[in-house]
């Protein structure tokens, strides 16, 4: 058993979907809101290492999804800066286990965690997706 820091948005259909995923492969989920979350730029960084800016970003996000932000024309330090300012913008989970970290739930530490490689598509989309802007968090 792994303890699991998951930082969610509370009441996402998608991160509960998730949390239960690790719950049942036999995890500690210890969940936090990662729209309260004091973050600093270096802290937040270490999520996203080894992937591309793009990624970084929640494509369900409302600034997202409105064509106001696209992630594919912002830089690392000015990506970092927006999500500072917008956490929605985060690419949701963030997760911490065994010493790894990272965003999203289709990657390491999370494929070892459950024990799969195969894909987690199902378990990313979003559950309301006629929901938009995304439900204010409960």
């Amino acid at each position: 058993m792994t303890t699991v820091v998951f930082y969610e948005k509370p009441g996402c259909g998608t991160n509960a979907r998730q949390k239960l995923l690790l719950t049942r492969a036999g995890h500690d989920v210890e969940a936090r809101n990662l729209l309260t979350e004091p973050w600093t730029g270096e802290r937040l960084r270490a999520y996203f290492a080894g992937t591309p800016v793009w990624s970084w970003f929640n494509p369900a996000s409302p600034r997202v999804k409105s064509g106001e932000i696209e992630p594919e024309a912002i830089e690392a330090v000015a990506a970092i800066d927006l999500m500072l300012e917008d956490p929605l913008l985060i690419r949701r989970p963030l997760i911490e286990a065994g010493g790894q970290c990272c965003a999203g739930f289709d990657r390491e530490p999370v494929l070892s965690l459950l024990q799969r490689d195969d894909d987690l598509d199902d378990v990313q989309s979003c559950t309301r997706p006629e929901a938009s802007p995304c439900p204010e968090p409960r």
